[in-house]
């Protein structure tokens, strides 16, 4: 579908998704979005749902200002994935060993590794600016720097949520792996620090929603929240990239008798230049992509702060990762660089109630129905993450249509939670 605009804002509100079928609560979030005196356009993907200050699954681009609430407090969170030259015939039938030996090796919920993963005895994974990386924390806000430790030792862990780690089929029955992580603790003291600075200043105090607090350019305080910002980004993609070389690693202690290649070749249909949809081939290696950012871009001739909260970015011919929930598919894609989104697309399907509510609805019979064929946790501490709490990923597909081509669908036969 083509976006809907909303009537009556200060800003176009453009909508990926009927807005008749979005949660009031959400739509109030929306208009006082676009309230905001710096807000130069906003895009809502059809995953949209209420968040804390800024709606999840909105596209908040801003002309010399920034908005930490409309990041989230898990900043840089985000999904990696990669094709490997396992098939569904190398597996066995019983899968626990494998969930098993994930779970040792990589620590879910509130671990932590005993000793900081040094970098350079995981297979394939780029050594360089490690050091650089970590001599920039000790630029951060001091109220967060004696984190460092923990920091450390919570680089390739998971976390909790929805975040998980999946050993993947896709439709030609071959083995992907995805993974979905954020900047686990350090990213959260970071963002709600900068929260509390932002709600406190002057320019703040008459907005509609105190959580919609701003930094304003050239203040020492967007200063402060842009190096923390960025570092932070950066600290949850290499987490995903450490998490992913252990995961990769499993994988090839368990399966030595197979041939296994992280970079093989991934098929998918591209227009050529007559509009003719043929077969090109690609050896995207793995692919990673944060939901949870700010970058800076350029539209409508303007330079524009450009957060994604439950986003991702789409540029034409850009690969991306858009996941369903722990009992439905997941899709590889790549961007169709739709202006109009400001080159995103949504990041997941997205919730359709409360992690209370879904408690309240749900059963662990439910769970283990719905999860059936899936080697994973089937207990009360995840049922709030049950498939019936989420909106249709298929129906989120279909409403982006105009922002993403599906390369592949991936289905989940493991499934690692916190």
């Amino acid at each position: 579908m083509s976006y809907t605009e909303v009537p009556g804002a200060r800003v176009p509100i453009r909508m990926w998704t009927d807005p008749a079928t979005v949660e009031g609560a959400a739509m109030q979030q929306l208009r006082n979005i676009s309230s905001l005196p710096w807000l130069h356009g906003l895009a809502v993907m059809p995953d949209v749902h209420l968040g804390k200050g800024a709606t999840v699954g909105s596209v908040i681009a801003m002309n010399g200002a920034v908005c930490p609430a409309a990041v989230g407090v898990d900043i840089g969170c985000g999904m990696s994935a990669v094709k490997t030259s396992l098939t569904a015939g190398d597996l066995p039938d019983d899968l626990g060993r494998l969930r098993s030996r994930i779970e040792q090796m990589i620590p879910v919920g509130r671990g932590m590794h005993g000793d900081p993963v040094d970098p350079r005895r995981l297979h394939g994974l780029p050594t360089s600016g490690w050091d650089d990386f970590w001599d920039r924390f000790d630029a951060v806000a001091p109220e967060v720097r004696w984190r460092r430790e923990r920091a450390l030792q919570q680089m390739g862990t998971l976390g909790s949520g929805n975040h998980f780690i999946e050993f993947c089929l896709d439709t030609d029955g071959s083995v992907w792996l995805m993974l979905h992580s954020g900047s686990r603790n350090i990213g959260k003291e970071l963002a709600e620090h900068h929260m509390t600075v932002a709600r406190s200043l002057p320019h703040n105090q008459g907005l509609p929603d105190r959580d919609l607090a701003v930094f304003i350019a050239d203040t020492p305080q967007m200063a402060a929240y842009r190096q923390d910002l960025f570092w932070a980004q950066e600290y949850a993609k290499r987490n995903r990239a450490i998490m992913m070389a252990l995961f990769q690693d499993v994988v090839r202690s368990e399966f030595r008798r197979a041939k296994v290649g992280f970079d093989p070749v991934v098929s998918c249909q591209q227009e050529d230049e007559r509009g003719v949809m043929r077969t090109v081939e690609y050896r995207p290696g793995v692919i990673s992509c944060h939901h949870n950012y700010v970058s800076e871009e350029r539209y409508d001739g303007v330079d524009l702060l450009v957060t994604r909260k439950g986003a991702i970015h789409a540029g034409a011919g850009e690969w991306g990762i858009i996941p369903g929930s722990m009992g439905t598919s997941s899709f590889i894609v790549r961007g169709l660089g739709n202006p109009a989104s400001f080159n995103s697309a949504s990041h997941g399907a997205g919730r359709k109630m409360s992690r209370t509510a879904a408690k309240k609805r749900f059963t662990t019979r439910d769970l283990v129905e719905q999860t059936r064929g899936v080697e994973c946790r089937k207990d009360a501490g995840v049922v709030d993450e049950i498939p019936g709490a989420y909106k249709s990923i298929d129906k989120v597909m279909e409403q982006q249509k105009d922002l993403v081509q599906v390369v592949t669908e991936l289905k989940q036969i493991v499934c690692v939670k916190g």
